[in-house]
């Protein structure tokens, strides 16, 4: 098992859709995020890609250099950058991170943004262009000299004269709900990515996917990216839930609604099945909460219930082929420090850090200046 937290480069708050207790995430906020992870011995972190966030390679690379430990999984974005640019930048910050680097293909879901960026191809074709640049991309990582005559891409004698620090290159995470999307990962990917769907549909994505997979003659893993609200009770858990979305109004949740129907993504369709829109049916499957895709594009769904619950169903998610596991929530760098005290414990979590197992350091607050409390028992 794998688990990794987010980067909140697009903002981070208290309550959803609202400006009370938002949070300014400037970099010592996004500093104080990676650090936490980096301490409490998550295996890496996520950042966010599109023109709300800041730039994930920038600030992935500044993250870099405060972090010991943590990987940093990032954006390439076919059809916005060129693959032998990506190979490049990879290969660069893989060496600076000294093998920190995981690749998230991100082939785009909204016309509208896409356009802004000048990407007019439709669905099927943004992922046929990224079918061509990760043939290109991985060839060049692999130390290939690369000529390549495609449909959306041309390369003549490409070469990548510098290596990355991973070999054959940085590990590829890819989601994709589409049959296109689907297809174009079972070619490349070494991680399927899903959004937080019920297990019983993300079990049939994930068999629909290795079967392509296997006629490519490949053997790839599962991940899962969800939010996360754990409290020491379930009580707490669904009362955190319910006050996350306090400032949301109908309003609010049309205006978010409306931009999200314009996407071409199947996987942001799904998403918003589950909740049509609705504030009074949230609870989607036991203790999987669709609340934060009212307005929130991208992943939507929450773990919440206590520890126990919360580990309970990440192992029904690891029972049907899910090890590497995303997780967020909000605010970023309170949740962080609660789901690893609260979960880390309950789950076959081993850590990213060498030591995190290691409790050479006093744990909790001395009592009366005399003892600490983990050695009340002994």
């Amino acid at each position: 098992m794998e688990i990794l937290w987010f980067i909140p480069t697009h903002g981070d708050g208290h309550y959803l859709g609202s400006p009370i207790q938002g949070r300014s995430t400037d970099y010592l906020y996004l500093k104080q995020v990676a650090q936490a992870a980096d301490q409490l011995g998550y295996t890496g972190v996520l950042l966010p890609t599109g023109r709300s966030c800041e730039d994930p390679w920038v600030t992935a690379t500044a993250l870099a250099t405060d972090t010991r430990y943590l990987k940093f999984l990032i954006a390439v974005r076919p059809g916005l950058m060129k693959p032998s640019v990506a190979a490049r930048m990879a290969s660069s910050l893989d060496r600076i991170s000294e093998g920190r680097l995981l690749i998230n293909v991100v082939a785009g879901g909204d016309p509208v943004e896409l356009a802004s960026d000048g990407v007019f191809h439709t669905h099927d074709d943004r992922y046929k262009e990224t079918d061509e640049f990760m043939s290109i991309w991985r060839s060049l990582l692999r130390g290939e000299n690369v000529n390549f005559d495609g449909d959306y891409l041309t390369v003549e004698n490409g070469s990548l004269l510098i290596p990355p620090f991973q070999e054959p290159h940085p590990p590829i995470y890819f989601g994709g709900s589409s049959k296109a999307g689907q297809e174009i990962a079972a070619k490349h990917t070494d991680v399927y990515l899903t959004w937080g769907e019920p297990p019983a549909q993300v079990k049939e994505k994930i068999e629909s996917v290795r079967r392509k997979a296997e006629k490519e003659g490949r053997s790839i893993r599962f991940g899962i990216r969800l939010h996360v609200i754990v409290r020491e009770t379930e009580e707490e858990a669904w009362a955190a839930a319910d006050k996350l979305i306090k400032y949301v109004d109908d309003e609010a949740i049309e205006k978010a609604q409306k931009v999200l129907k314009r996407q071409d993504s199947t996987g942001q369709e799904r998403m918003l099945a589950l909740h049509q829109g609705k504030k009074d049916q949230l609870e989607i499957s036991p203790n999987l909460w669709a609340g934060v895709g009212l307005v929130r594009g991208g992943a939507g769904t929450a773990l919440v219930g206590s520890p126990e619950k919360v580990a309970e169903r990440i192992r029904e998610y690891q029972e049907v082929g899910i090890d590497s596991f995303i997780f967020s929530g909000y605010p970023h760098l309170e949740e962080a420090y609660k789901f690893a005290e609260l979960v880390f414990p309950l789950l076959p979590f081993k850590g990213n850090r060498p030591d995190v197992q290691v409790k050479t350091q006093p744990v909790g607050e001395a009592v009366g200046n005399d003892y600490f409390p983990h050695a009340a028992s002994k």
